[in-house]
């Protein structure tokens, strides 16, 4: 019997770059000996559902459009209850994940990647009741990536989440949150923080702190404090960009699981999409969950 794929992509990611590969794309697929069922996006979390839904029929799930697609998809899978091996081809503006797995961006290698790789068990993290692929974050430039429109994105690539950023440097919300984390407990105000699984966050490396592994078991941890002055505020900015290694203002840590709780409701944003307003989330680290099929 031969095997099934299902291949989901949003057809506009990237400036809809899909669309000139997609006859290579499938024939790839076609030669690795794959039953192949086409599945365009029509609205934000289709792919989930479809991924979800679909699970069980299928012995691979590949996906193309940016970090959300892949995101909604592995969301979908893993909520099924299936195991189903997944894999990308990235089409985004950004594409942390693809590029921490080392995945090409070039589609037509990806393809085959997708096709005929190797299968790796990555860690997929449990946020409250949903799942993420890479990061999860709150605060400073965390809306930025769902409020830029996909056309902006279309059309300026990486510099589009810069320009929306910069609307946001003048008016920095804080929030008052404790902590909890193997044992430890915190409380502070904070700006931005964020639990990674991933190289680079938003296209910028080096500012995640720890060894970084992709199926260690240990999430990483960077939780921005609220700065009084413009001194602190310029030891933060050194941070963030590299400049400087360490800051009394910013914490770093790895876990396997951690508790945040504040007084008010926090927006968050899960591999670039919105993720909900909460005053508690926990965040668990599933140790190699899912396979992603690499080179």
């Amino acid at each position: 019997m031969k095997k099934r794929l299902l291949f989901i992509f949003n057809p506009r990611s990237g400036k809809g770059k899909i669309k000139e590969n997609l006859a290579d794309i499938l024939d790839i697929m076609v030669k690795a000996g794959y039953e192949v069922t086409v599945h365009t996006t029509q609205s934000q979390g289709d792919a989930t559902r479809k991924a979800r839904e679909e699970a069980a029929n299928y012995d691979r799930i590949v996906c193309s459009g940016g970090d959300g697609t892949l995101d909604e998809v592995v969301t979908g899978v893993m909520s099924s209850g299936y195991d189903v091996s997944v894999g990308y081809i990235p089409a985004g503006s950004t594409n942390d994940f693809g590029n921490s797995l080392g995945i090409d961006k070039n589609m037509v290698h990806a393809a085959d990647i997708a096709a005929n790789g190797k299968p790796f068990a990555c860690d997929v993290g449990k946020f409250n009741q949903d799942y993420f692929v890479y990061v999860a974050a709150f605060g400073l430039f965390t809306e930025v990536s769902y409020q830029t429109s996909q056309d902006l994105k279309n059309m300026l690539g990486h510099a589009a989440y810069i320009l929306e950023g910069i609307k946001q440097i003048w008016d920095i919300p804080s929030y008052h949150m404790q902590v909890e984390y193997d044992g430890n407990v915190l409380y502070d105000e904070f700006i931005y923080g964020m639990v990674t699984n991933s190289m680079s966050v938003g296209g910028f490396k080096g500012i995640i702190p720890g060894n970084i592994g992709l199926n260690d078991g240990v999430f990483e941890v960077t939780l921005v404090k609220s700065p009084k002055n413009p001194i602190e505020l310029n030891d933060i900015l050194g941070y963030l960009t590299g400049l400087i290694k360490d800051s009394d203002m910013v914490y770093s840590f790895q876990t396997s699981q951690i508790r945040l709780t504040s007084s008010e409701k926090v927006s968050w944003t899960l591999d670039g999409e919105y993720g909900g307003d909460h005053t508690q989330v926990t965040v668990e680290d599933h140790h190699k969950a899912l396979e992603i099929i690499v080179e």
